[in-house]
């Protein structure tokens, strides 16, 4: 067994940003790193919005940046997955795949995960046409036609980058407008690659070995048409990776950890931070400044039951 005063879990802004902070605070501190080390950045192209950056970073780059930061200070970065836990009682215990970890105080930075549109052919064509990732897999559609489905900054920024590769790009909303981001708009509106299917929901991705079309529906008439494209790309939001804390710590009805007092969520000495928490604003710089206030709270409630 392995005795920590911090224990991380998560290893995205949030997640390395605490362990910066808490290891340069003096603290022993370990990031469990999940079953997605780096987090959601690791799946993305440039970055634009970080601060620091004035030309851009990509988000591979940026998270391992942060790690080899956070290593600088001593934390240990551990790449391992939570199995289960154990906060009845302090030190709090976390059972990983590799081994049995203890600490005075815990920091959950689990992040989100792409939600998909829960069709039988989405689950059948993944990786045969149908992705969450288009820097994953845009490479592999050039000169062909894709739809991305979403409506958010996420989506908007998954087209534009396809465009780099496909010979066009359809963004297929239920809506008539879109929630992203002004700048991400214009950017679509302007680039000709780009085209728009509005008040339109994905009924049914057809293809046999591969994806040859989408069955759309008008969410205003009810009407179907089919549309041939080479690939779906699926951006309609996150779900927080909080499956593991139900019963232990207070989720909100959309299953995301809240916080009590500060940064520390209904269990004494657990400290929340980053999109596990944060449904409003999901920016990397946010989830890093959560880390952040995290650490520093972990820290000092440290330090206060210490009598420092």
């Amino acid at each position: 067994m392995q005795e920590n005063k911090i224990l991380v879990i998560g290893s995205g802004p949030a997640g390395y940003t605490a362990a910066i902070y808490a290891s340069r605070g003096g603290c022993e501190t370990t990031v469990i790193s999940g079953s997605q080390p780096g987090g959601q950045l690791t799946i993305t192209t440039e970055v634009e919005n970080f601060p620091g950056f004035s030309k851009g970073i990509q988000g591979p780059s940026l998270m391992e940046e942060m790690k080899m930061q956070a290593q600088r200070f001593g934390s240990q970065i551990i790449d391992d997955e939570v199995n289960s836990l154990d906060f009845k009682s302090q030190p709090f215990t976390v059972k990983a795949a590799q081994k049995t970890y203890h600490a005075d105080a815990i920091i959950v930075a689990t992040g989100a995960s792409a939600m998909w549109l829960g069709l039988e052919s989405e689950q059948r064509l993944r990786g045969r046409g149908v992705s969450a990732c288009a820097t994953c897999d845009g490479f592999f559609f050039k000169n062909k036609d894709v739809m991305v489905v979403g409506g958010g900054d996420t989506a908007l920024e998954e087209a534009n980058f396809l465009t780099k590769f496909a010979n066009s790009v359809t963004i297929v909303h239920r809506r008539d407008m879109f929630k992203a981001s002004r700048i991400m708009q214009q950017k679509c509106f302007s680039n000709l690659k780009i085209k728009f299917l509005w008040n339109s929901a994905v009924k049914e991705i057809l293809g046999e070995s591969k994806v040859e079309a989408v069955s759309i529906q008008n969410t205003k008439d009810g009407s179907l048409s089919t549309i041939k494209c080479d690939g779906v790309f699926v951006a309609i939001g996150h779900r927080p990776n909080s499956e593991i804390f139900q019963s232990i710590l207070e989720l909100n009805e959309k299953g995301y950890i809240v916080r009590k007092n500060r940064t520390m969520t209904n269990v004494e000495g657990v400290f929340v931070a980053g999109d596990v928490y944060d449904h409003e604003y999901r920016q990397a710089v946010t989830a890093a400044g959560y880390g952040c206030e995290a650490a520093l709270d972990a820290i000092k409630w440290l330090g206060d039951k210490a009598g420092k």
